[in-house]
């Protein structure tokens, strides 16, 4: 099988949800000796062309092709014409090779011109799927400077997602958002994220008296951290007994002053974040737009319960069985989840956190999710041979 895997890059010479999705997807299809011609490009220090995150083997069944991203102007809208731009460079690569695929895979915007050509003349083309992350630009958002960039970019991401051949969803609300769209179901196909094995623990830490907390990810204000700086402002007036981590980029003056709360800046390092998960009773990811996140699988592959909005696909990782799901924005019941377990009896918590292990375990790793990915092409293939 051979399938193009057109990208906004790959983590980690491009950072970011998708582009650690893109990653694993090349990793795990080359490792089911599938022939993955990957197009990204490069926002880091590491060399691209050595594709050291890859083993040899691994390498064997990729082919690196390296797009530079085109520099946009000041302007509004300047990333998508960037974004369109980068697609064309990559149709002018593609276009005298479409034979040599079974499936085109596409990230984001970076088939745009593929689609077009294709909607002109179909003739030559193989099946292209497209996928946009969460569908955030249709979701609800917390101020108006975020409104006004959703609706620069909704018109051309239903245009891509109308006329792609296939949509890819985590599942969940996605894609109740791309059937609003005018999706028909049979084209939407559900492939959740995933995590590595090596992520799962095997003995998951009793909480103890002191309930540990952790917020991972970056100060910006579609996660949710005002609302999570009220709550603990609360939390911290009434003198219950918590402790709580932010594990990010956060400067000074955007920190809370308190010893029940504890700022642990960025951890790149795998072992350590592990470490820092272990020492987590709940994870807590308030959200107001998402598609499947990261630090959701792997809190739960490390044993925490989740306190998270019920936004994109988080519904798929969390029920009451392991954690608490709450409206975005919803500072009453952010606080009530909050209390619920933190006042929880530990049996109760520690079954919580087996959960989520389990969850990840049975659902969510990526060697399964991989096979289901590769048995949904090869049908598609069959179809249209």
């Amino acid at each position: 099988m051979r399938i193009a895997l057109i990208t906004d890059g790959i983590y980690p010479y491009v950072m970011g949800g998708m582009q650690r999705h893109s990653y694993y997807l090349a990793k795990y299809l080359s490792r089911k000796k599938v022939h993955v011609t990957l197009f990204h490009f490069n926002l880091s220090q590491f060399d691209i062309d050595k594709l050291e995150m890859f083993t040899e083997e691994e390498k064997t069944y990729i082919e690196s092709i390296v797009v530079p991203f085109p520099k946009g102007d000041r302007f509004p809208g300047h990333y998508i014409r960037a974004s369109y731009k980068y697609s064309s460079l990559i149709y002018d690569l593609i276009r005298h090779r479409l034979d040599e695929f079974d499936f085109i895979y596409s990230k984001g915007f970076s088939a745009w011109k593929l689609i077009e050509e294709k909607k002109k003349n179909p003739r030559g083309f193989p099946p292209i799927g497209v996928k946009f992350h969460g569908y955030e630009m249709f979701q609800k958002a917390s101020k108006i400077i975020i409104i006004f960039h959703q609706q620069i970019l909704k018109r051309p991401v239903k245009w891509i997602t109308l006329n792609a051949d296939y949509v890819f969803s985590y599942g969940g609300k996605i894609t109740g958002l791309i059937k609003k769209l005018g999706v028909q179901e049979d084209r939407i196909i559900e492939i959740p994220a995933g995590i590595e094995e090596h992520w799962l623990t095997e003995h998951v830490q009793p909480a103890g008296k002191t309930v540990n907390l952790t917020f991972l990810g970056r100060h910006e204000r579609r996660k949710g951290v005002e609302e999570l700086n009220q709550v603990l402002k609360s939390l911290v007036k009434e003198n219950i007994d918590f402790r709580f981590n932010f594990i990010g980029p956060f400067s000074d003056n955007e920190k809370l002053i308190s010893d029940k709360i504890i700022y642990h800046g960025v951890i790149t390092d795998t072992d350590e974040l592990k470490k820092q998960l272990d020492a987590t009773d709940v994870l807590v990811c308030p959200s107001w737009s998402e598609g499947m996140p990261n630090v959701i699988l792997e809190a739960m592959s490390r044993g925490c319960a989740i306190i998270a909005t019920d936004v994109g696909a988080v519904s798929l990782m969390v029920s009451s069985a392991n954690g608490v799901l709450i409206e975005p924005g919803n500072i009453s019941q952010l606080t009530g989840a909050f209390k619920q377990l933190i006042n929880l009896e530990g049996a109760q918590l520690i079954e919580m956190k087996k959960n989520s292990v389990e969850k990840i375990r049975s659902e969510f790793v990526y060697d399964r999710i991989i096979d289901k990915f590769m048995n949904i092409i090869h049908t598609i293939k069959s179809r249209s041979v």
